[in-house]
C-alpha cells in the first residue's frame, strides 16, 4: 500500500498516528518488567547517554524511557521512516532525519553526516540519543561503526536495551521484525554502559562493536527470558 500511495502525507500521518495508539495500547495491555531492577535509578549520574537497539525490536522502545528524559531518535528518511518518525514524535521523542549504510556512496544519500552532526549536538545539549545499532538493510543484528564513532567523538556511553513481549507476530523482512501483540507479558532489558575511549584507534573501535553488538544480544535473550521466550 505504501508504494501506491508513496509519501503521501495524510496517508502516512494516519498511519503513523494509528501506530502510535496502537504501541499504547500495547503497552497498557501487557503487564511490564525492568531489569535489573532499580536501573533507572543508577543511571542518571551518566546522562545522557546514546541508546543503543536493534532494527525489528524497536517498536516498543519508546516505552524505555522513563518520564523527564529527553530522548531524540534518529529514523531514517524513507516512507516507512516517515510513519516511524510520526509515531514517535506522538509518543513523545524528539526526531534525528536520517540512518547509515554499509555503503560509503549512501551514507550521503541517507543523510548519515548530517544526522551524525546533529546527533553531536543533541548529546551535548544534555539529551539522550537513540539509535539502531544495525544498519538497514542488513546485515541484522549485526552493529555498524557508526553508533561508536558517535560514542568516541562525544564522549557519551553507550547501553545497550531490548524490549519484548510474551506475544508478537515475526515479519519475514530483512530485520525479522516483531509486531508485538496486547494482553500478555512485557520485559524491558538494560545492558551495561559500553565506553569508548576519544583516543581509540580502529582496533579498539572494533573491539567496541563487538561490546556493542555482544551486549544488545544479551539484552535481547534476557528480555525474552523473562517474558518466557527465545529469542528466535
Amino acid at each position: 500500500m505504501l508504494k501506491r500511495f508513496g509519501r503521501h502525507p495524510a496517508l502516512l500521518k494516519g498511519v503513523g498516528s494509528f501506530l502510535a495508539n496502537y504501541l499504547k495500547f500495547v503497552r497498557r495491555t501487557n503487564r511490564f518488567v525492568v531489569d535489573p531492577p532499580g536501573i533507572y535509578e543508577q543511571i542518571p549520574d551518566q546522562l545522557p547517554v546514546i541508546v543503543a537497539m536493534w532494527h525489528g525490536q524497536h517498536f516498543m522502545a519508546p516505552f524505555i524511557r522513563p518520564d523527564g528524559w529527553a530522548v531524540s531518535v534518529m529514523i531514517s528518511r524513507s516512507a516507512d521512516g516517515e510513519i516511524n518518525a510520526i509515531a514517535a514524535e506522538k509518543l513523545g521523542l524528539g526526531l534525528i532525519r536520517a540512518s547509515g549504510s554499509q555503503k560509503a556512496h549512501q551514507i550521503s544519500k541517507r543523510g548519515g553526516m548530517r544526522g551524525f552532526i546533529e546527533a553531536m549536538r543533541t548529546l551535548k545539549k544534555g539529551e539522550n540519543v537513540a539509535l539502531t545499532a544495525d544498519v538497514p538493510k542488513g546485515p541484522a543484528r549485526v552493529a555498524g561503526p557508526g553508533i561508536v564513532q558517535l560514542a568516541r567523538h562525544s564522549g557519551r556511553p553507550i547501553i545497550p536495551v531490548a524490549v519484548a513481549t510474551s506475544r508478537s507476530v515475526e515479519l519475514n523482512s530483512w530485520d525479522k521484525a516483531s509486531i508485538n501483540l496486547p494482553f500478555g507479558r512485557g520485559a524491558i532489558a538494560i545492558g551495561d554502559l559500553i565506553h569508548v575511549d576519544p583516543e581509540a584507534d580502529d582496533d579498539a573501535l572494533e573491539v567496541a562493536r563487538q561490546a556493542v553488538e555482544e551486549g544488545l544480544n544479551a539484552t535481547t535473550r534476557r528480555a525474552y527470558e523473562l517474558v518466557g521466550r527465545s529469542d528466535g
